[in-house]
């Protein structure tokens, strides 16, 4: 869409009383104007295709089609920003979570997860959240299967020398399943990502890129030990850092940047406990989370990778960091894995 122009919303959900709250509440946004409402994905389908609106609000539970299948039409056959409405509960993450690996841009938690007027309370997030995905660069859904689920044993990763740190905000899920499933298991390394989420839905993501990752992959906890082949993921609502003992540490301190978990905290301790053996990485995402966390990995000796503006969906968080000159290498997303190995690979040879 054009810079400046008026953001077109097609709104899709099958309670009237919430279509009637998100249209005022987009309404009332500057710059927004409402393009149409749709009562079932059928019938999102057909107004995506004949009113070609800029960004869609898409729920996910509704009779005919639901949300899930209709996003994947239109991803297939008519591409536009998707983004979800998902309730605040396991089965709403495991659903939402679907519907960014087939291509929706991001999502917008209900408060009460159930048709409520607590959803009002967030207008100023809905307003960002529309504003971004208008803006997003899609990734096209291929019709390739997804990868098979991988039968594990009992994980015996050895103490980590040295860290991999992930950052990543809108766009992230997807570009991180893209990053971790092509790692091995025998990866000299712990990962530790933090993605901007809220709690739930970190959860339920870490146990469905395990199911698909070669790599161990959980939810971090406080007080969890690093080992060789496994990745931990930041919860939802909480820091994730690092003891000087190499322990993770949780803390619920004030957001940084607006956002907890916040990677700029993670990658500061990363650099402290591991200086010289550390690598910063940060993906797509909105904002200048990263880019301190960055500079402090450079600082001690670490090395350090921006996602390219090329595969970004929203290309804030490594744009802010290449601009600050605290990213050695820009490269695309599907030469991130391999840049990982490279570099895990080298840090054993050289230790």
């Amino acid at each position: 869409m054009t810079t400046g122009a008026t953001i077109r919303v097609l709104i899709v959900d099958d309670s009237m009383f919430m279509r009637k709250v998100i249209s005022r509440i987009v309404e009332e946004g500057q710059g927004f104007s409402v393009a149409g409402v749709a009562c079932n994905g059928r019938e999102a389908v057909e107004l995506v295709q004949r009113l070609k609106p800029d960004v869609v609000t898409m729920d996910v539970e509704m009779p005919e089609m639901n949300g899930v299948e209709a996003l994947e039409i239109i991803m297939r056959r008519m591409p536009v920003p998707v983004v979800m409405l998902s309730s605040l509960t396991k089965r709403g993450a495991e659903v939402t979570l679907q519907c960014l690996s087939l291509g929706a841009v991001d999502f917008i938690p209900k408060p009460s997860g159930s048709v409520s007027e607590d959803i009002a309370a967030i207008r100023y997030v809905i307003w960002h959240k529309l504003r971004v995905a208008a803006r997003a660069r899609l990734t096209p859904l291929t019709t390739a299967p997804p990868p098979p689920p991988v039968t594990k044993g009992t994980f015996h990763g050895s103490p980590a020398k040295q860290v991999v740190a992930i950052a990543a905000s809108t766009g992230g899920p997807r570009a991180l399943f893209d990053v971790l499933v092509a790692l091995p298991a025998t990866l000299p390394a712990t990962l530790l990502v933090v993605q901007h989420m809220p709690p739930h839905f970190t959860a339920a993501m870490a146990e469905r890129f395990n199911q698909h990752c070669a790599l161990e992959v959980a939810e971090a906890s406080d007080g969890d030990a690093l080992f060789n082949g496994r990745a931990l993921i930041a919860p939802g609502g909480w820091h994730l850092g690092i003891t000087p003992q190499r322990t993770t540490r949780l803390s619920d301190d004030p957001p940084r940047w607006g956002v907890r978990p916040a990677a700029d905290i993670l990658l500061e301790d990363v650099a402290t406990v591991f200086p010289r053996v550390c690598l910063g990485v940060v993906l797509t995402g909105m904002g200048h989370d990263g880019t301190a966390g960055l500079m402090e990995i450079k600082a001690h000796g670490g090395a350090t990778i921006a996602e390219d503006e090329s595969t970004c969906a929203v290309f804030g968080m490594p744009r802010s960091a290449i601009e600050a000159g605290a990213a050695d290498q820009v490269l695309p997303l599907p030469e991130i894995a391999a840049a990982i190995e490279r570099w895990c690979t080298r840090g054993v040879r050289e230790s």
